[in-house]
């Protein structure tokens, strides 16, 4: 079932570049940031692991599919704008050839800075630059875990010259996590909830099983040779207590970081939630340290203008780049 006509306006108004069937690009804050400051301004992924903020390419291959209705999701969803699609299936017959969508993400991202290229304020070193990606992020919109062919566009981004790839997923499809060949540089699972309970309410699968995938998949974890993520997106009136209940998700996967960050609200997300109703970089601060405790992980980085902190067995995170 194609995405409605009504849902691309959305996307196209929000600044998405569409590629093939179901696929997207956007360019985030920080590669606008990064480009008109010279680089002296980026985030986190820079500023943690190395991966330069204005050579990211953001990319979706399952636009509009996901698993869950999270409520701190700023994508679009049915409830939001009164159309119905199916949000949860990519058939493999309908599913663009990976190298198609590398190829055509990398002239969409292109185009999409490509008004940078006369801004007096970006060097034209670092605009030229720019043009030529070098990490992909999988993670912009949907669940990645629904394109079937998801090891595949991993390696293709590889072979045309990426020397990062990152995935962020839901933790839904444990099988394909399983069976996924070349790993990326580095494999994000939200989980943001500490326990089933507070999971059904914040994160809200819309299939059955939902906790029970997301343990599966942190079970998995460890048998992945890549650097892996517990990524904890934290609103206060929802999920953002129990620092031992997140300790022990920790514990089960044995994942190489946590980061805990703010939920904000951009998008659809202000639909559910005010600014007011967000935690500050103080907030979360305050909540890594009660989870470092908990967990015997150590706060190693922080980044307040993402709100978001670094917590590792490691001494410092591994560079990338």
């Amino acid at each position: 079932m194609p995405l409605p006509e009504e849902l691309r306006r959305v996307y196209a108004r929000q600044g998405y570049h569409f590629v093939g069937r179901h696929s997207a690009v956007k360019t985030c804050h920080w590669v606008r940031k990064s480009l008109t400051t010279g680089g002296v301004e980026h985030c986190y992924k820079q500023h943690f692991y190395g991966v330069p903020s204005h050579r990211c390419l953001q990319m979706t291959p399952s636009l509009g599919r996901c698993l869950q209705s999270c409520l701190y999701c700023w994508r679009a969803k049915p409830e939001d704008i009164g159309v119905a699609w199916d949000q949860m299936h990519l058939p493999r017959e309908e599913a663009d050839d990976p190298d198609l969508i590398v190829e055509s993400s990398i002239e969409a991202h292109r185009r999409a800075i490509s008004g940078f290229g006369g801004n007096p304020k970006v060097p034209r070193e670092l605009y030229l630059e720019a043009r030529e990606p070098i990490h992909a992020a999988i993670s912009l919109e949907g669940e990645p875990t629904l394109y079937p062919r998801l090891g595949e566009l991993v390696e293709a981004y590889f072979n045309h010259g990426f020397k990062t790839v990152f995935i962020v997923t839901n933790g839904l499809r444990p099988d394909v996590i399983a069976d996924l060949d070349p790993e990326p540089s580095q494999l994000y699972v939200s989980v943001s909830a500490p326990d089933e309970e507070t999971y059904r309410r914040t994160c809200r699968p819309l299939v059955g099983g939902g906790w029970r995938r997301l343990m599966e998949t942190l079970e998995l974890l460890n048998s992945l040779s890549c650097p892996t993520v517990l990524r904890h997106t934290l609103l206060p009136k929802y999920n953002m207590h129990s620092p031992e209940g997140y300790a022990r998700l920790a514990e089960l996967s044995n994942a190489t970081y946590i980061e805990p960050k703010a939920a904000m609200s951009v998008g659809y997300a202000r639909l559910r939630f005010g600014y007011e109703e967000m935690a500050w970089h103080s907030d979360i601060r305050r909540f890594a340290e009660a989870l470092a405790e908990a967990s015997g992980y150590r706060i190693v980085d922080e980044h307040p203008p993402s709100s978001v902190v670094l917590l590792s067995q490691l001494e410092k995170p591994i560079r990338l780049c």
